[in-house]
């Protein structure tokens, strides 16, 4: 089977494409996550045109093998991670930018241009695509719209999902179908589009997707505020938006989060501080609108709150903050990266059980989260070669996503779904909500050839 599938694929597709090196094709079984199981593919291919992933999953339908597909594979629920014997479709090398339109606020781009080329070339326009993880220097527009990803702006600006409009989507027996739009509005039909964005390559492959831009903010300014406890901190991202405030980004960072960026780039943030919160403005005038958001710190019980003067600071602030988890991680080597999102009025709640859940396991357990729409992350830090400490590790894991349940929440609000989370997916949504899900699975993917094993 396998030699006729390399020869069925190579029909279609210039050799530099079809990868069947076993030491290559290793490289591509897996994403960032921890815990999550992954298998050898037989094959990686990277195309570079629609008509050669229709060929890809032509050939896949009828020789009835799964694909896997994958972008940069920053992932971090596991949901790139390849299943034995799979193709694995990279689609790294449809990297093309195809427009960009002032006019309208679109562009048009393939899945394999990466977040922060796009958001450099729209700036070239005056314009801006908000969404911003923190993976952006790597992470890939395909991949983005394949685990509905956010960042740190969401609380200004949404998530990935609110800038996707239209896509041309390969379905598993290799048509091509678009769905959505160009224009500001549009409900024709059931909206396809948003059943694909979050989808992680479960019902097709995007090969082009027209994306809403906004004009380009001025320059923000950020603010840092240090609290005694986390409780405070939380009581006051509750007053700046309970007061009306829209700032660009609201970031918390907890103590051991602060402790291990410093050791890690000598940062000199607040070390005696249990909370540091960052707020930031992109507004005409962002220095009063700092005032106030400092104001209501203060009000909340800040210790210390300190607005940056200029760009520069302001960067170094936010620098600190995108250093978070790679600080927590090198901590002991290994992390599991949490994503529970709760309503922001049990967010202290959700802080404080993440505390008591570390002591339980006696594990360092780090949080930093966009404060500002309640999506937490916190990050179980541990020795991947110690097999009871591996243990206790996703143990806690699971307290963490049961407690944001409890809260209200839900256990992504970015990251998906994945192999990590697909028992905690069931009870979330209940067997009602699981049996129609699946239908629609059903529906586009009838042989379960697209990235089988995730989600359900």
């Amino acid at each position: 089977m396998s030699r006729t599938l390399i020869e069925r694929l190579e029909e279609g597709l210039p050799a530099e494409a079809v990868l069947t090196d076993p030491d290559v094709t290793s490289s591509y079984s897996h994403d960032m996550a921890s815990f999550c199981d992954a298998g050898v593919p037989a094959v990686v291919v990277l195309p570079r045109t629609v008509e050669q992933v229709q060929h890809v999953m032509r050939t896949a339908t009828e020789l009835r093998v799964p694909v896997v597909p994958q972008g940069a594979r920053t992932g971090l629920s596991g949901a790139a991670n390849a299943s034995e014997g799979c193709i694995v479709l990279s689609l790294i090398k449809m990297d093309r930018i195809l427009e960009i339109n002032p006019v309208d606020r679109i562009a048009v781009v393939e899945p394999g241009v990466v977040n922060a080329a796009l958001s450099r070339a729209v700036n070239e326009h005056g314009l801006y695509y908000p969404p911003d993880p923190s993976s952006w220097e790597t992470c890939t527009i395909g991949g983005n719209i394949g685990t509905a990803s956010g960042g740190l702006c969401c609380v200004k600006y949404g998530v990935t999902a609110e800038y996707v409009l239209g896509l041309d989507v390969v379905l598993a027996d290799g048509r091509l179908m678009s769905t959505g739009r160009r224009t500001a509005k549009g409900v024709a039909g059931y909206d396809l589009t948003r059943l694909f964005v979050g989808s992680e390559g479960s019902l097709g492959i995007v090969v082009r997707a027209v994306l809403a831009l906004k004009p380009q903010p001025p320059g923000q300014l950020v603010l840092a505020a240090e609290f005694a406890s986390t409780q405070a901190a939380c009581d006051a991202v509750c007053r700046i938006m309970e007061g009306g405030h829209v700032p660009s980004l609201l970031e918390l960072m907890d103590r051991t989060t602060v402790k291990a960026v410093n050791a890690l780039a000598n940062m000199g943030l607040p070390e005696t501080t249990e909370a540091l919160l960052l707020a930031a403005f992109d507004t005409p005038d962002p220095a009063a609108d700092l005032a106030a958001v400092g104001a209501l710190c203060e009000a909340a019980g800040a210790t210390q709150v300190v607005p940056a003067e200029d760009a520069a600071e302001s960067e170094m602030l936010l620098h600190a903050r995108r250093l978070s988890l790679t600080a927590l991680e090198a901590i002991k080597g290994t992390s599991m990266i949490d994503d529970v999102c709760v309503p922001r009025t049990r967010l202290a709640d959700m802080l404080d059980g993440v505390e008591r859940i570390a002591e339980k396991y006696d594990l360092t357990i780090g949080v930093c989260a966009h404060a500002g729409d309640g999506n937490t992350h916190p990050t179980v830090c541990f020795d991947a070669a110690d097999p009871d400490e591996g243990r206790r590790a996703r143990e806690s894991f699971d307290e963490i996503m049961a407690l944001g349940l409890e809260l209200g929440g839900t256990i992504t609000g970015e990251h998906g779904v994945g192999v990590l989370k697909k028992e905690w997916l069931a009870r979330e949504i209940g067997p009602v909500g699981v049996e129609m899900q699946q239908a629609v699975k059903a529906a586009f993917d009838p042989h379960s050839l697209l990235n089988p094993g995730k989600l359900f």
